[in-house]
C-alpha cells in the first residue's frame, strides 16, 4: 500500500477532523453575536451573557471530544488544531498532543509543516516541546524523513517569540537528535536564521574538517561577554590546526554588512548569540587581520540606538570587551563618547581598565592617549582635492568646526559649484562625515578636560606637550585654559619649561589671583571653552557639617521635570523618568575617575495629562567607591574639588529648570507654587549668580550702556527713559520702579554678536545683558506687550 505524502496527510487530517473547525466556528459565531448584542443595546446584557455562556459550552464540548478521541482521530485533530487560524486554541492543541500515540514520521512531518505557517508571536514552548518529544521517539533511521521538517523547525524557532533560553534549549535537543554522524556540525551550532550564520556555514561546506567542527562547538560554549582562562586555553589549542585561524577571520569579516533600507536588521539572531561571541573572542585570540576594525564596527553598529541594525547588547558587549585586549585605545575612546546604553558604557570602562593594565597605565591616561586626530594636521586643518577645487576642514575654536572652499585660482568661495558637488557627491559626503566626527571628538574633549577638575592629576612637561598642546583637537581646548606649575598659574603660551603641570582651579588659588585672572580674561577678550577663571566654588557650610551625610542646600525647589531630565543627561548624570503615580528618582554621577559618586534626589511635584510636569528637589549625598560597591561618606570627608564640582552641577540644574526662572509662569494662573515663584525669583543669589554678577562688573564698563547700569547685591539696575528697572541676577526677572512692578519679557532681543562674554553656559548671562540693552533704551521699544506693561498701572509683585 502506497504511503501518503506530507501534503496528502495534511489534507486527509483536515477532512477527517472537520468537526474541529465546525465546533470552533460555532463558538466564534456565538461570541460574535454576543458582542453584536452589546453594541446594539447596552442594556441587553442578559442576552449577551447567555450567548457567551453557550460559546463556553461549545468550547468545553470541543475539549471533551478531544479527550475521548484516540488513535488516528486524535492525531488528525492535532494536525487540524496546528492551523494558524486556530492559534487562539493553544490549550486544545496541547490536549490533542498529550497522550496521543501511533504517530508516523510522515504524521509528525505533516504536523510540523502546518505549525511552520504560524506567525512568530503564536509559538508556544509547551506544544513545541511536545512536537520535539514526538520526533525524538523515532530512532536514527526513523528520523530521516524528519530531517528537513526539523531543520525548518529550528530555523523557524529563531524568529519566534519564545524566550531565548527556551528557544536555544529546544534547538539543541533537535540538533542532537538529528546528528547521526558525531563528526558532523550540529544544526544548532550555526542556525540558518541570519545572513552571518548562513555565510559561515557555506564557508565550512557540507562536510567540514572534524577539527573545525570541534572549534565551532567550542565557540558555542561561551555564555558571557568575557571568556575565562579555561575557555581561552582550549580555544588557543583549537586554533592551531590548519584552517582554524582562517575560519575565525572569515567569521569576523562576515559580521560587517550594509544596513537594510526602510527597516532595522538583525546581524545575529538570538539563536546564534553564543557562537557569535565565541567567534569574536577566537578572532581576538588569533589576532586576525582587520581585528580592531571588525570589533569596532560590531560595537558601534550593534550597541548604538540610531543605526540601521537591531541593537544587540550581547554581541556588542563581547566586541567591546575584546577591544580591551587590543593595544589601540582609540576605538574605546570613540565608543565611550558615542554609546548611550549604560550597561555598554560600563563594559567600555571595564575594557579600558583591561587595556590600561596591559600597558601598565590607568584608564584615564589610556583615554588621553587614544584621542583620535581624524587625519588633521598639527594646525587643526585637513584638506581634500575635488577636481580643481579644494575643501579645507578647520577647527576654528573649542566649539566650531568649519568647511572652507577654494576655487582653482586659490580664491576662497562660499560653497562649491553645484556641478562640482554633484560630480563629487560621494567624496563630499565622506568629508562631512569627518567634520561630524571631529565635532563629536571636540565636544568629548571639552567634557573630558572639564572632568579633570575633580582629579588632582599632574603631567610631566613632555607628556603635557605631547597629549595636550601638540594634539590637533585637544590643543584647541587646552590653549584656552589656565594651567599651573610650581605654584604659578599660566596660559599655555607662557608655560615654564621642564616643570610638572596640572589644571588650575580657582578653589586652590588665593582670591587676589582669581580676581586678576578674571580681569585679564575680560580685558584681553579671551573666551574659555568652559568656565574656569569665572568658575563657581562651593565650600562646605556649617549647616552641612551639622547634617553630616547630606546637603539640603538645593532642596525644596520646584523645577520643570522634562528640562531637568534632559539637563541631567546632558551633564552625564544617570537617572530615571519620574512616574505620574507619585515617584522619586536619584540622579547619580561618578567623579574623580570613578572614585567618588554624587547622588541628587528629587520627586514628583505636579502631574498633567498623566505625565510629570514639575519635580521637587531634595538632598545631595556622596559615596566613596569600595571595590565594586559604594559606601556613603560624610560630607566633611569628600575631597573639596569633588564636592564643589558636584554641587556646581546641582546648582546649574536648579538655576536653569526652576519655575522661578520662567518669566511668564505666574501669568499662566498656576498659583499652587506661586509663593515659591515670588520668593525665589527675587531671592538671595546662588554661587552661579554671584559669579554672573562678578562677570557683569567687568563687562558692563566696556559697553555703551555703562552709564545707565548699576550693580547691587542681587540686581542689575538699568535706568531707562521711561522707568528704572531691576533685573534679578539669578532668575533674570525684572521689577520696575516705582512700586516694584513685575515686567514680563519672555523673549528679549538677540544680543549683539560683537559683545564679548568670557563664558556662557546656561544662557542667563546673555539673557540679562540683552534685557539690559533693551530697557536702557525703553523709549525705542516697539513691542506692544512690553510697552503696555511699562506704561500701565500694573499690580506690584509684593
Amino acid at each position: 500500500m502506497r504511503e501518503f505524502t506530507v501534503d496528502e496527510t495534511v489534507t486527509a487530517a483536515f477532512a477527517s477532523a472537520s468537526w474541529v473547525m465546525e465546533t470552533v466556528e460555532r463558538e466564534r459565531d456565538l461570541q460574535g453575536r454576543s458582542h453584536a448584542a452589546l453594541r446594539q443595546d447596552d442594556r441587553d446584557e442578559r442576552r449577551a451573557m447567555k450567548l457567551r455562556h453557550e460559546a463556553e459550552q461549545v468550547r468545553r464540548e470541543l475539549g471533551r471530544r478531544l479527550r475521548r478521541a484516540e488513535g488516528a482521530e486524535r492525531r488528525a485533530a492535532a494536525i487540524c488544531l496546528a492551523r494558524p487560524e486556530l492559534a487562539d486554541h493553544p490549550r486544545e492543541l496541547e490536549w490533542a498532543l498529550s497522550d496521543s500515540s501511533g504517530w508516523t514520521a510522515t504524521d509528525v512531518a505533516a504536523l510540523i509543516s502546518v505549525l511552520d505557517c504560524r506567525e512568530p508571536y503564536d509559538w508556544d514552548d509547551t506544544w513545541v516541546s511536545r512536537v520535539v518529544d514526538l520526533a525524538l521517539e523515532f530512532d536514527i533511521t526513523g528520523r530521516h524523513p524528519l530531517r528537513e521538517p526539523l531543520t525548518r523547525l529550528i530555523e523557524g524557532m529563531a524568529d519566534s517569540c519564545l524566550p531565548a533560553d527556551d528557544r536555544r534549549r529546544l534547538q539543541r535537543r533537535i540538533a542532537l537528535a538529528l546528528r547521526d554522524d558525531p563528526a558532523a556540525l550540529p544544526l544548532s551550532a550555526l542556525v540558518r536564521a541570519d545572513a552571518w550564520a548562513s555565510s559561515v556555514r557555506e564557508y565550512l561546506g557540507d562536510a567540514p574538517a572534524p577539527h573545525l567542527v570541534e572549534l565551532v562547538e567550542h565557540l558555542c560554549e561561551l555564555r558571557t561577554p568575557r571568556p575565562g582562562q579555561k575557555w581561552r586555553a582550549r580555544c588557543l589549542t583549537l586554533l592551531e590546526p590548519a584552517g582554524a585561524r582562517e575560519l575565525v577571520r572569515f567569521a569576523l569579516a562576515a559580521f560587517v554588512c550594509e544596513p537594510s533600507f526602510g527597516r532595522y536588521r538583525r546581524v545575529v539572531s538570538d539563536s546564534n548569540t553564543e557562537v557569535a561571541r565565541g567567534a569574536i573572542w577566537a578572532a581576538t585570540l588569533a589576532r586576525v587581520d582587520g581585528l580592531v576594525a571588525g570589533l569596532t564596527w560590531l560595537a558601534d553598529q550593534l550597541g548604538g540606538d540610531r543605526t540601521g541594525f537591531v541593537q544587540d547588547l550581547a554581541v556588542a558587549g563581547a566586541a567591546i570587551n575584546a577591544l580591551g585586549e587590543c593595544e589601540d585605545p582609540q576605538p574605546l575612546w570613540r565608543l565611550r563618547t558615542s554609546l548611550k546604553n549604560r550597561a555598554l558604557r560600563k563594559q567600555v570602562d571595564a575594557a579600558l581598565a583591561t587595556a590600561a593594565g596591559h600597558v601598565g597605565t590607568t584608564p584615564a591616561r589610556m583615554l588621553e592617549r587614544g584621542v583620535p586626530t581624524h587625519g588633521l594636521a598639527a594646525d587643526g586643518t585637513r584638506s581634500w582635492r575635488l577636481g580643481d577645487h579644494t575643501v579645507v576642514l578647520t577647527v576654528q575654536d573649542a566649539v566650531t568646526v568649519r568647511l572652507g572652499f577654494t576655487a582653482p585660482d586659490d580664491t576662497a568661495i562660499r560653497a562649491l559649484p553645484p556641478a562640482v558637488s554633484e560630480r563629487h557627491a560621494k567624496e563630499l559626503k565622506a568629508i562631512k562625515s569627518v567634520q561630524q566626527e571631529v565635532r563629536q571628538t571636540l565636544a568629548a574633549e571639552r567634557v573630558r578636560l572639564e572632568e579633570l577638575f575633580t582629579v588632582d592629576r599632574t603631567w610631566s612637561h613632555e607628556d603635557w606637550i605631547r597629549h595636550y598642546l601638540d594634539h590637533p583637537i585637544t590643543a584647541v581646548v587646552a590653549r584656552g585654559l589656565i594651567w599651573e606649575a610650581d605654584g604659578k598659574a599660566f596660559l599655555p603660551g607662557d608655560a615654564p619649561p621642564g616643570a610638572e603641570v596640572r589644571l588650575w582651579h580657582p578653589a586652590r588659588a588665593p582670591l587676589g589671583e582669581v580676581t586678576a585672572w578674571r580681569e585679564m580674561m575680560t580685558g584681553r577678550r579671551l573666551r574659555q571653552p568652559y568656565k574656569q577663571a569665572f568658575r563657581e566654588v562651593y565650600l562646605l557650610t556649617p549647616a552641612e557639617e551639622t547634617t553630616g551625610v547630606y546637603s539640603n542646600r538645593f532642596a525644596a525647589h520646584i523645577v520643570d521635570h522634562p528640562r531637568l531630565y534632559a539637563l541631567l543627561k546632558k551633564r552625564g548624570w544617570q537617572t530615571t523618568w519620574l512616574r505620574a503615580s507619585g515617584d522619586d528618582a536619584v540622579a547619580k554621577k561618578e567623579l574623580a575617575e570613578g572614585a567618588w559618586r554624587a547622588r541628587f534626589r528629587y520627586e514628583t511635584a505636579a502631574v498633567a495629562d498623566h505625565a510629570v510636569t514639575l519635580a521637587a528637589t531634595d538632598q545631595v549625598r556622596f559615596d566613596r567607591r569600595h571595590g565594586r560597591a559604594w559606601r556613603e561618606t560624610p560630607l566633611a570627608q569628600v575631597p573639596p574639588l569633588v564636592f564643589s564640582e558636584a554641587m556646581r552641577d546641582v546648582d546649574l540644574f536648579v538655576a536653569v529648570t526652576s519655575i522661578a526662572a520662567d518669566p511668564d509662569w505666574i501669568d499662566r494662573g498656576e498659583e499652587r507654587f506661586g509663593g515659591y515663584w515670588r520668593e525665589v525669583s527675587v531671592g538671595a543669589l546662588a554661587p552661579s549668580a554671584e559669579v554672573r554678577r562678578d562677570a557683569l562688573a567687568r563687562i558692563l564698563p566696556r559697553t555703551a550702556i555703562a552709564d545707565r547700569c548699576t550693580l547691587t547685591d542681587r540686581y542689575l539696575v538699568v535706568r531707562g527713559d521711561l522707568r528704572t528697572y531691576r533685573i534679578h541676577l539669578g532668575s533674570g526677572n525684572i521689577l520696575m520702579n516705582p512700586g516694584d512692578v513685575y515686567l514680563c519679557i519672555v523673549t528679549a532681543r538677540k544680543r549683539d554678536a560683537k559683545l564679548f562674554l568670557p563664558f556662557e553656559e546656561d544662557g542667563q548671562l546673555a539673557l540679562i545683558l540683552s534685557k539690559a540693552f533693551l530697557l536702557a533704551h525703553d523709549n525705542k521699544i516697539t513691542d506692544e506687550t512690553i510697552l503696555r506693561q511699562i506704561q500701565a498701572a500694573s499690580i506690584p509683585l509684593h
